[in-house]
Parts: structure tokens; sequence; C-alpha cells
């Protein structure tokens, strides 16, 4: 028997097991959705990530950030994954996950922190607003650029914050997307209070 036909044999093995790999400190995957593909990724049960950026820059992004073991593992993401599809499709309006900020500067976590409280689901506020709302009244472009960089889009939503004068300004996933989510919530909200 040559040396390669005894590695074959022996790992042909009957009883010999793959190896099982650790569960990841960050685990993330690609989930397509009818605004795009996100990047969603989680740590410790705390979401990091769901975002429009590319999974390349992510990923260095994550590792540097958080953890070098960075793996794409889609199951510890089912749950986020669920609660994302409910909502585009009209059928949840909060998720009920926590947030991790690790990839946020200070000034936007400031800003993101503020999110949740001040904007309800089908509302919009400004940019403005929330820069008042953060005692930093004279922000509002800082805000602008804080939410652009969001790493936890939809999740925490800065698609909600609008211009002073109610224009869509930019956004991450792109204008159609801010465009999609806003009459998304709209009609859901519309259709959630209709009397009976």
């Amino acid at each position: 028997m040559t040396d390669l036909e005894s590695r074959l044999t022996r790992l042909s093995t009957p009883g010999l097991k793959p190896p099982i790999l650790p569960a990841a400190d960050v685990a993330y995957t690609l989930h397509d959705t009818p605004i795009g593909t996100l990047l969603l990724a989680i740590t410790h049960g705390r979401v990091v990530a769901s975002s429009f950026g590319d999974e390349e820059t992510m990923t260095n992004r994550l590792a540097r950030a958080i953890s070098p073991r960075v793996l794409r593992q889609a199951r510890p993401l089912d749950d986020l994954r669920r609660q994302l599809d409910e909502y585009l499709a009209g059928e949840r309006q909060a998720f009920d996950v926590e947030v991790d900020l690790a990839l946020a500067t200070p000034f936007q976590r400031l800003v993101l922190n503020d999110l949740p409280a001040n904007t309800s689901y089908g509302a919009t506020t400004t940019y403005g607003a929330v820069a008042g709302d953060i005692a930093k009244p004279k922000a509002a472009r800082a805000v602008g650029t804080a939410l652009g960089a969001n790493p936890v889009c939809v999740v925490l939503p800065c698609h909600r914050v609008v211009g002073a004068s109610g224009a869509l300004t930019g956004y991450a996933g792109g204008l159609e997307a801010k465009r999609f989510l806003l009459n998304l919530e709209a009609k859901s909200r519309v259709f959630r209070n209709r009397p009976e």
C-alpha cells in the first residue's frame, strides 16, 4: 500500500467523524430582502450588523472591532432573519433583539440610541429634530452622516429620518430602499389602525 493509499484509507475509516468547529465570536450571513442584500451579524446574542455594505469590508470591520473569529454561519441568525422577513412583509412593527453598537463611533451611538425612542413605526422625524433631541441643535448634518453609517440598518430605523422639508435624503441602501420602508410602514400602520 502506498503512502497516499494509506492516508485515504485512514480518512475513510468507519467511525471517523469530521471535526467540529467551535462557534464563531461573530457569526454572519448574507440575507436577500426586497430592499437588497443585507449582511447580518451577531455576537454573543446581540446584533452588530444589518448592513448594505459589501461582505469583505464588513467582515474586516467586524474582525477589527470585535474579534478575528468571524465566520459565515447562518443558523445563529435564524431569529433575526425571521424577524426581518416579518418586518419587511408588514407583519412586525418592532424588533425583539439586543443591539451592540460595536461598529459605531461614540457620536453615532448617541444618535442611534435616540432613534427607537423618538421615531415610532410609520412616523418620520427630521435630522434637525434628532440633533435637538441629543442636545446638539446645530449638528443636523453630523446626524445625517452618523445615520448614513448606521451599522444596524432597519433594526435601528434610520430610514425614518428625513430632511427638514420632508424630502427623502441619503440612505445606505439607496433612496428606493428608504422609500420602500417608509411606504411599507405607512401602509401597515393605516391597515392596523383601520376600524373594523
